[in-house]
């Protein structure tokens, strides 16, 4: 028996050298036989090296590509065709065909395939016993057909598989899992979808099933007319899972989301719900991506909502975008949020995030920027929902704000300066505030001179505040408009010393960095003024270091003080990654600070509270932080924040946090999420991030918040999950605190066929994962398209 191997090029122009190579097929054609080598060629062909593998062929060079043949026998007729028996194999590009016998015709590109057949194309398989295809168009049949996607694993059978082109085809009588076959012969699919026809279309990534139902262990549980999924993780239009969910509140309630691909960087979420208490509601979300902007519009609708006896609706909107000009770049921000009535923050549980709280803010700015030069001109308003059992003082409208802003880069001597103005229109009910509105304008001026080299820091500034206020009524004493002019001084220094150490058997790079920050501002009195923007910052690491103890333009303290500060930090010699930081701060202060909000009394204290924090990342493992601000005088801690997290792997974390405002709150916060199957010495394998630990696992995935002061759980979320290597099932249940006497409670199910779609009963369990415990992990997650050279042959 005879074994031949043959390489196939397309007709080409009349040459003689070209036509020695016509030995078989109307393609140019070079035949290898065991028994007969071909003469070595004149000159030798060389290899051209390639950077890299190509999974994509690129068009051009597709059609130049040779078809290569081989197999036991091959017998044939110049120009028209090629018989291939015995271990057939005919190559072209990203396209190899096996079988037991192959027949190629020339003229017309096709090859018939029977006994054995088995195609690969770009990493996708086929197997079956005959077919017919033209090679280049990938045009034809497969019959008695089995398939394999490499993207997604999925896999299924068929009696017949008509390839349209090289991108899609129909699957007919077909079935479709991507639960892995084992060596038992009594094994079957714990999920499998069978449909009358399943379209493939690989150049858009999805397929789509008619006349289907969807099986779970073995029986029924679904059918599906018609269902579109996706082969990789690229979007696709089609209707989604939908969510079914029963609550006190809705009643018996139905949600079916669809989902349209309008283009790379346009999208929208179409969705319509029945609530057997309530009523109907239609919502929709359109999300854009430009070059030079993006944003997101989303609406919904609830006409004679029973609850209420009224309509109900909300908008939100979001845009930012940026655009070149010749008078400077131009910004647009928008920021809007409305509802129909204040309770629509406890009707709706399934809202956006934003629109579940009840200070909705709808702001709008349009900014300039050229060199040195910046403005903007902003509106922001506030729709404030408000509840009788618990009523709230709004904020202020900004109806609207100016603001100007200068910052030469380019000073003689070292020095740094900007200058800034603003003015600013407040706005907001008397009856609920308390004080009249006003027209509020302000000049801010600074200066300074850094002093700068590798071992410290030495930074003199000099601010002016000058403020302006007009206002629409008068205030305590009579005056409706007052003024303040306040000059500020500080001095910012710091050094850094460094040394080699060792702690543990491990070489660090120890630094101890010591700082001193003095200001003074003079008293000017300011307690008749009202406050619209101004609020105390936290004492910490990051404020104590700071001219001013406000956030806002209403209050300038007066200050007279030293904040004295020492940090040292271990840090790898090789990454310069920060193992260990341990620092302590407090302020010095040599007068009054007379300054205070309303309400609040004179600081004459001498020595402030001492700040302490501390920071632990030994390994990648191991993480630890706290601050404590401690009281001295009473022995007691003011305000403490402590954390720690434990994370040996993929799928394994656990942090907990204990937070104490003293007299407002104390807290304990705990999450993890952990396979069950440690328990009892399992502890699988770690597949990587999104592939899981292995088929037949267990994860416990929860948060916890528990109040010491009121001594209850504050927040509650805790779930299981079970991988099954093809269908992971979730079930949660979630009680949130939405008011200081009220709360939720959710049970929520899911399973999860993997590479298909998820069914939810309830709110979908995996969006209550990744957004309340820290950490978490999808045990599915594509995080790269396999290459079609992992499934090569």
């Amino acid at each position: 028996m005879a074994s031949a191997s043959s390489r196939v090029h397309r007709p080409a122009p009349k040459a003689l050298a070209y036509c020695v190579a016509l030995a078989w097929c109307g393609l140019p054609l070079v035949s290898l036989a065991q028994d007969a080598p071909p003469a070595a060629p004149e000159t030798p062909m060389t290899l051209r090296t390639s950077p890299q593998l190509q999974e994509t062929i690129p068009e051009s060079v597709r059609n130049q590509l040779p078809v290569f043949v081989r197999g036991d026998r091959i017998t044939g007729q110049t120009d028209l065709n090629a018989t291939i028996e015995g271990n057939a194999e005919l190559r072209r590009g990203d396209t190899v065909i096996r079988a037991d016998r192959l027949e190629y015709i020339a003229p017309d590109d096709l090859a018939k395939a029977r006994d054995n057949v088995r195609i690969n194309r770009a990493g996708n398989t086929y197997e079956g016993s005959a077919l017919d295809l033209k090679v280049e168009a990938f045009e034809g049949f497969f019959t008695d057909a089995r398939y394999r996607f490499l993207a997604t694993q999925a896999h299924g059978e068929a009696n017949r598989i008509d390839f349209i082109d090289r991108d899609r085809a129909t699957v007919h009588s077909a079935t479709y899992t991507t639960c892995q076959r084992e060596n038992e012969d009594s094994w079957r699919p714990a999920w499998i979808l069978r449909a009358d026809a399943i379209h493939i279309d690989n150049k858009e990534e999805v397929g789509s099933a008619e006349g289907a139902v969807l099986e779970f262990q073995g029986v029924p549980i679904l059918p599906i007319p018609h269902i579109t999924f996706p082969l990789s993780d690229k979007r696709k239009s089609g209707l989604l899972p939908p969510t079914v969910a029963l609550d006190s509140r809705d009643g018996l309630s139905y949600i079916q989301p669809y989902y349209w691909n309008i283009a790379p960087n346009r999208d929208a979420t179409l969705r319509s719900a029945v609530m057997a208490k309530r009523g109907a509601n239609l919502g929709g979300e359109f999300r854009y991506l430009e070059p030079t902007y993006y944003g997101e519009i989303s609406g919904d609708y609830m006409p004679s909502d029973r609850l209420r006896e009224r309509d109900r609706w909300s908008v939100t909107a979001k845009h930012q975008g940026t655009i070149d000009s010749s008078i400077g770049g131009l910004g647009l921000n928008l920021n809007l949020n409305r509802v129909s009535d204040d309770n629509y923050w406890r009707d709706f549980g399934r809202a956006s995030v934003q629109l579940r709280q009840r200070l909705l803010p709808n702001d709008a700015s349009l900014s300039w920027g050229s060199g040195d030069y910046s403005a903007q001109i902003r509106a922001l308003k506030w729709q404030t929902l408000q509840d009788v059992s618990a009523p709230i003082v709004p904020p202020y409208d900004r109806m609207p704000q100016l603001n100007w802003r200068y910052t030469p880069s380019a000073l003689p001597g070292g020095l740094d300066a900007s200058v800034e103005l603003d003015t600013t229109r407040f706005e907001a009910a008397r009856a609920l505030t308390g004080q009249p509105n006003a027209d509020r304008s302000y000049a801010l001026a600074q200066i300074s001179r850094p002093f700068l080299s590798p071992g410290g820091f030495v930074t003199p500034k000099l601010q002016l505040h000058a403020t302006q206020y007009q206002f629409d009524g008068a205030l305590s004493n009579g005056s409706r408009s007052a003024s303040r002019t306040v000059p500020t001084f500080s001095v910012d220094s710091g050094l850094v010393f460094e040394r080699d150490a060792s702690l543990l058997g491990r070489s660090f790079t120890q630094t101890l960095e010591p700082r001193a920050f003095y200001t003074y501002t003079p008293f000017r009195n300011q307690s008749a003024l009202p406050v619209y923007d101004t609020a105390a910052t936290d004492f910490n690491f990051a404020t104590a270091f700071t001219e001013n103890p406000y956030v806002g333009n209403d209050r300038i303290a007066d200050n007279n003080l030293l904040t004295l500060g020492v940090t040292t930090r271990l840090l790898d010699p090789n990454t310069g990654a920060e193992s260990v930081r341990l620092g302590i701060a407090q302020r010095v202060r040599f007068s009054d600070q007379n300054v205070t909000l309303p309400g609040a009394t004179p600081v004459s204290e001498r020595l402030s509270d001492v700040l302490l924090g501390a920071g632990l990342n030994w390994t990648q493992q191991w993480a630890f932080d706290s601050t404590v601000q401690y009281n001295p005088k009473t022995g007691r801690s003011i305000r403490s924040t402590m954390s720690a997290r434990y994370s040996p792997g993929n799928y394994r974390t656990i942090s907990a946090a204990y937070r104490l405002q003293r007299g407002t709150s104390e807290q304990i916060d705990v999450g993890w999420q952990w396979p069950l199957n440690d328990l009892w010495g399992d502890k699988g394998q770690d597949l990587g991030p999104g592939r899981g630990l292995g088929g037949g696992r267990w994860y416990s995935v929860a948060r916890l918040n528990y109040s010491i002061q009121d001594r209850k759980m504050v927040d509650t979320v805790i779930g299981l999950e079970y991988d099954s290597c093809c269908w992971i099932g979730r079930v949660v249940l979630e009680r949130l605190q939405n008011s200081t006497s009220t709360s939720n409670t959710r049970l929520l199910f899911q399973i999860e066929f993997v590479g298909f779609s998820r069914l939810s009963l309830g709110s979908s369990p995996l969006e209550t994962f990744k957004r309340l415990v820290p950490r978490y992990q999808y045990l599915r997650e594509q995080v790269g398209a396999p290459s079609r050279f992992s499934n090569y042959d």
